[in-house]
């Protein structure tokens, strides 16, 4: 039976407790409310400067002009206002995207247009607010450059460092496509031979690779496509020897020189996928007469004078044979 006047007396001492403790903290809420209401009040209502970054774009370009070099993407507009006309301009696309008219700037002779900082402030004038006042555009102007089609066709060239795993060698490289148009002025284009990829480093690979890899873009220049896919196609080394004719040069009329004995050794290293088409008419070996009149000896010098494209390290397995001049 005491149980119960035990716990009515708990749950009095509780809800005295509490209700207390809730309206003391809802009139504190009330306050801090209050409070917040009067320093956005006062904030707002303050003039101070922001910074905004504005993108810029060209518009109404035609359609036979190429934009060779475009505009700065963005400009940092500082403006001074008032707090609630700052929050306007933040949460609203009024300063987001600014439109330059490409007819307005552009001018044909020279192929350039400029958008200097008076004609920047006027553009931005027009999108904010009576009382806003622009305090600074950076950069303080824009330029562009055009043509009207004039363009030429260029190879691409890799650039970069390219090593294939250890025993293998780049036996090929394909581009797709191979050649790009380049689009700029006359003087321009009469000095650009080929274009380049992006510095691209591919080290260790055995296997074929092929990425699509940027261009190196080029002062006022305009490259399209801006991006090809390469392919590098390695291969693995092997060595491999054939027997060669020695040629004599430089012989007088009328005299022909005899080795012996008239075929050399060549060793060479060179892909597994070419060793088949190598053929002995594609080296050059041979002994010079001129040589011998000079500096007569019992042995005639041999000299490798041209190998195949592809094959490397390229070495006589002798360098003297016994000869005979004949008349």
């Amino acid at each position: 039976m005491e149980r119960y006047p035990m716990m009515r007396i708990y749950a009095k001492v509780r809800n005295f407790l509490f209700g207390m403790i809730n309206k003391e903290f809802l009139i504190f809420l009330l306050f801090l409310f209050i409070s917040a209401l009067f320093w956005l009040g006062m904030t707002l209502n303050e003039t101070y400067e922001r910074e905004y970054m504005v993108t810029m774009v060209l518009d109404k370009v035609p359609k036979n002009a190429v934009i060779t070099k475009s505009i700065d993407d963005t400009v940092l507009v500082t403006i001074r206002d008032r707090g609630f006309l700052h929050a306007a301009y933040t949460y609203s696309d009024r300063l987001k995207k600014l439109k330059i008219n490409f007819q307005s700037f552009a001018n044909n002779k020279t192929g350039k247009g400029v958008v200097s900082q008076v004609d920047l402030q006027k553009i931005i004038y027009r999108k904010i607010y009576g009382s806003s006042k622009v305090v600074s555009v950076k950069p303080d102007k824009l330029d562009f450059t055009y043509n009207y089609g004039l363009s030429k066709k260029v190879p691409v060239r890799l650039l970069g460092t390219i090593v294939p795993a250890k025993s293998y060698y780049l036996a090929r490289t394909r581009f797709w496509p191979d050649s790009v148009l380049v689009y700029a002025t006359r003087d321009k284009l009469d000095s650009i031979k080929y274009v380049t990829t992006e510095n691209i480093n591919i080290e260790n690979f055995e296997d074929t690779v092929v990425r699509v890899v940027a261009l190196n873009k080029m002062d006022e220049t305009k490259i399209v496509p801006a991006t090809v896919k390469i392919a590098l196609y390695p291969d693995i080394l092997t060595e491999g020897s054939i027997e060669v004719p020695i040629v004599a040069i430089n012989m007088p009329e009328g005299m022909v020189l005899r080795t012996f004995p008239s075929k050399v050794k060549v060793r060479f290293i060179v892909g597994a996928s070419m060793f088949k088409s190598i053929r002995p008419e594609q080296f050059l070996v041979v002994a010079d007469y001129k040589e011998l009149a000079k500096r007569p000896s019992d042995k005639c010098n041999i000299y490798l004078r041209t190998s195949p494209h592809g094959t490397a390290k390229a070495q006589l397995e002798i360098r003297q044979v016994d000869y005979l001049i004949e008349k």
